[in-house]
């Protein structure tokens, strides 16, 4: 029931006026009013009744949820001795799409001592526009199950297997098979909270005890698959996530072969009211409607250039020129020859290949420091039923489904990196000076120390993604106005130009202070239940993650006016101008031996030398690259299930080590080929870190139960000094942080 007498506050702390629950923006001085509903996580049996007020500011609606009447006020945080309690939940903030996020704290009194109640926000609820009476949970998976499309089951075990890792890592992956915790918002896997794993962690067998029971109402062409993918982590034959993931993508490209998608990309630029230069810049070009079909790439950019009048410009029209001709050569190639793994270790590169341009600009101009022209960057390309996300700074990604409104992006920020490192809850760490300034972005360093992001998401509906730059997404302005402005799109009571117009005008009326560029992306797919019975396949993972590169210096271009006439940028990558991308590679091996496909291309990997990649760097939600033993680099982060000895250093279980180097004979990467480690702390281990690392060969981690952490992973490693810790924050002048 609802409290008549309860109001909303307004958020503006010149305002503070009281208005009725129904109402979205104060009727006083129209500042939109946010409803945040807060799940209750602990002992909820005495947290009140439904219409009390709590702590003079949280509305109870019933045992589990309250509603922050006082959303402008910073909640309460916990004492910096008890923030490890909520460790998991922080350094979790790259999966936020799938994990609610601590608020903050409710203490109550519990006869004559206090206990504190946690609070996530964006808890997997459904509300109603006008009321919260009807406020509900979404529904379980396992009760969705029955309904959902072939497409959606396998798509909602895909987005299990890539969650499985890290919540291993940080004790809690018995989240993922605790039927009341694994909920669904439409096609998105979504946990109510995280529970911590009791001595004995799950292992992907009890995943696969799990997925069994889900059989009885899988869809028929997908059942027997199902079945298969069960039986084999029981028994033990697909042993990583790694493993699973390429299983079921393979059995999710099978079905999404019978997608038909149509996709729009409209983009828009402008100045806005208060500056004198457009430092963003676009692709297609500001005012273009693209439409695939016709055109058989889609893609959409969005940069937000740093360095004033001089150079954001140059850099963020570089950046997009740059990526546009590296992208062309990843997408010639048709879908099924590509591995998705491996098409996002080459969209990393290519934003690597930009920032080395930029970077080389930079350093042939003299620019240090502040000086250093640079850009964000935020792109993204669809193929087939997926779509691909890259990042680096604050521009940003917004996923819009009949649902809601998700953010797929995590910014580059201090803030950001602050909650991730497990030292602070998000709304406590944004109030902090220089909460806003860019921990990285294009131009400001060698690609060596730069952490680009790239993700996928599985499409099985409609669906529109946003690309901003922070001259909209400022004071929540996308999360504002996405119900009234962007969702029309998907019900075609609106187009794509009339609502990029519409959210032009809303950055320069309700912000004003920046350029801003946005880019909307309509993906409009029909699924038809196929017929097809599809049957599970274990298959040999890549043993590279991108073309085999050799980093040679960038030869000198010609400095020239980039806002008269744009730098010859060459075609390929940096490092080997005239090596094609790894997704050409491909069809031609199948046309010379489609007979024996499979040993000429583990004969192809098995012989590369693995390219060395940035270091490892915690990253948005999804993102992986394939990573394993075979294919291991510079600056990945491995850990021990079990206790081992490597080069006489026991190691507890839970222990991580960093890759330093990798010593390989006649080029070759081998079993025999050198692995220099360096141990991280943890609290795990009994060991001091050394400055002298371990020295192992790759045959000796093959034996140890060692797992690659993703990219997206946390771990000690990640405390360590490195360039992107040790660096000074980008400057970005921005009141919206």
């Amino acid at each position: 029931m609802e409290n008549d007498a309860a109001t909303l506050y307004c958020p503006n702390e010149l305002c503070q006026a009281a208005n009725p629950l129904t109402h979205k923006f104060c009727q006083r001085c129209s500042t939109p009013i946010p409803k945040r509903y807060l799940w209750v996580v602990g002992d909820v049996l005495n947290v009140g009744s439904p219409g009390e007020i709590l702590a003079d500011r949280y509305l109870v609606l019933n045992k589990s949820v309250v509603l922050d009447t006082k959303p402008g006020l910073l909640p309460q945080g916990l004492e910096t001795e008890n923030v490890q309690t909520i460790r998991a939940y922080l350094r979790l903030i790259p999966y936020s799409l799938h994990i609610p996020q601590v608020y903050g704290v409710l203490s109550l009194k519990d006869g004559r001592s206090r206990k504190e109640i946690l609070l996530l926000e964006k808890p997997p609820l459904l509300t109603e526009p006008t009321t919260d009476s009807q406020l509900r949970l979404c529904p379980q998976l396992t009760n969705a199950w029955r309904t959902a499309t072939s497409m959606r089951q396998l798509n909602w075990l895909w987005q299990l297997a890539h969650l499985w890792q890290p919540l291993v890592s940080e004790g809690v992956a018995s989240s993922l098979i605790d039927t009341h915790l694994l909920r669904v918002e439409g096609s998105l896997v979504r946990l109510l909270e995280l529970r911590s794993d009791t001595s004995t962690a799950p292992k992907l067998s009890h995943l696969g005890d799990f997925w069994q029971q889900l059989l009885p109402d899988t869809k028929p062409a997908i059942a027997e698959f199902v079945n298969q993918v069960s039986s084999y982590l029981i028994q033990g034959e697909i042993n990583s996530p790694e493993v699973l993931i390429s299983v079921l993508d393979r059995g999710l490209a099978e079905l999404g072969e019978l997608q038909s998608p149509k996709i729009q990309i409209i983009t828009k630029t402008d100045t806005g009211p208060k500056r004198q230069r457009n430092e963003d810049a676009c692709y297609p070009a500001s005012g273009t409607l693209l439409s695939k079909p016709p055109q058989a790439t889609a893609l959409a950019i969005v940069c937000d250039g740093i360095g004033g009048h001089e150079g954001g410009n140059v850099a963020s029209n570089l950046a997009i020129e740059t990526i546009q001709q590296q992208v062309q050569q990843l997408t010639k190639v048709p879908y099924n020859h590509i591995e998705p793994s491996l098409l996002l270790a080459d969209l990393e590169q290519a934003v690597a290949v930009a920032n080395d341009k930029i970077s080389q600009r930079n350093d042939s101009e003299n620019r240090q420091g502040r000086k250093r022209m640079g850009t964000t960057l935020v792109m993204a390309l669809p193929v087939a039923h997926e779509m691909y996300i890259t990042h680096v700074g604050d521009s940003r990604a917004y996923w819009i489904t009949r649902d809601a409104c998700y953010q797929v992006t995590l910014d580059d920020d201090v803030a950001s990196r602050e909650v991730r490192l497990g030292y602070a809850i998000y709304r406590e760490a944004v109030q902090q000076s220089g909460s806003g300034s860019l921990v990285q972005a294009l131009g400001m360093s060698s690609s060596a120390a730069l952490h680009p992001t790239a993700q996928r998401f599985i499409l099985d509906e409609d669906a529109v993604f946003l690309l901003t730059s922070d001259g909209l997404s400022d004071f929540d302005r996308v999360e504002e106005y996405w119900e009234t402005e962007i969702l029309p799109i998907l019900t075609e009571e609106t187009d794509l130009v009339t609502v990029a117009d519409k959210l032009l005008e809303i950055a320069n009326t309700k912000n004003g202070h920046d350029n801003v560029t946005i880019a909307l992306v309509h993906y409009q797919v029909k699924y038809v239940e196929p017929e097809l019975t599809l049957k599970a396949v274990i298959v040999e993972l890549p043993t590279i993650t991108t073309a085999n590169i050799t980093p040679k210096p960038l030869q000198p271009t010609l400095l020239e006016d980039i806002s008269e006439q744009k730098t010859l940028i060459p075609k390929n990558k940096p490092s080997s101008f005239q090596q094609l991308p790894l997704h050409l590679i491909v069809p031609m091996i199948i046309a010379i031996a489609a007979g024996s496909l499979g040993l000429l291309v583990r004969g192809l990997f098995m012989s590369s030398v693995p390219p060395v990649s940035s270091p490892n760097v915690q990253q948005t939600p999804a993102s992986t690259s394939g990573r394993s033993l075979n294919n291991l680099a510079f600056g990945w982060v491995i850990t021990n299930s079990r206790e081992i000895t490597l080069d006489d250093q026991k190691l507890q279980p839970g222990s991580f080590m960093r890759v330093v180097d990798i010593e390989t004979k006649d080029t070759s990467y081998s079993a025999e080929s050198v692995i220099k480690l360096q141990l991280c702390p943890s609290e795990n281990s009994t060991f001091l870190p050394s400055d002298k690392p371990l020295r192992v060969t790759l045959a000796q981690l093959q034996r140890s139960d060692i797992t690659v952490l993703k990219s997206t992973d946390t771990s000690s490693c990640d405390n360590l000094s490195q360039p992107l810790d040790s660096e000074t924050p980008t400057s970005r002048s921005s009141s919206g942080k």
